[in-house]
């Protein structure tokens, strides 16, 4: 697969762009996916000892990947503790 790329790339230089750009999103895509399955508090890899991780987190825990007005560092616990 590597050597028909390159060889499209020798045979046609203008190319070499989109072959940069595809293999940079599907990088990106693949880390992204990545980081959602080992630090998403909705997936459990370990059933028997933490059934329910998100129970686990604190009101100042970020997990989502962009926040663009909140400052979790500062936020209060609102509700009971179970």
């Amino acid at each position: 697969m590597f050597r028909q790329i390159f060889t499209q790339a020798k045979k046609h230089p203008s190319l070499i762009p989109l072959f940069i750009f595809i293999g940079a999103g599907g990088t990106g895509a693949a880390l992204y996916v990545l980081r959602l399955a080992m630090f998403n508090p909705d997936v459990s890899w370990d059933r028997k000892n933490n059934p329910e991780p998100w129970n686990k987190l604190g009101p100042n825990d970020q997990y989502k990947f962009f926040s663009v007005n909140v400052d979790y560092s500062k936020l209060k616990k609102e509700g009971p503790e179970f």
